[in-house]
């Protein structure tokens, strides 16, 4: 896959993360697209390490998935590291 075209699937998994996690995350479209291709990655390492997952095609289904559940993954632990900051302000 080229990388333009890594970019723009770890911008739209990072969004669909974005609108699959419940609550209000921090973060705008740099932020999303940060995320979501640090998902993009970890999902595509973690599917071809647990499920021996070929990650060529662009338009798979297969790819797709794991990117966002990378970018899930990610953004959960962003929430919880950017979270801590907002409790101590009180």
């Amino acid at each position: 896959m080229g990388f333009l075209a890594f970019l723009l699937l770890g911008l739209i998994a990072g969004a669909i993360a974005k609108l699959i996690l419940p609550g209000r995350q921090g973060g705008g479209w740099i932020v999303t697209l940060l995320l979501g291709v640090v998902g993009a990655l970890l999902g595509g390492w973690l599917g071809s390490v647990l499920f021996n997952a070929p990650l060529e095609e662009f338009w798979s289904l297969q790819t797709w998935l794991l990117a966002i559940g990378g970018s899930i993954v990610v953004l959960l632990i962003y929430g919880l590291i950017v979270g801590r900051g907002d409790r101590t302000r009180a």
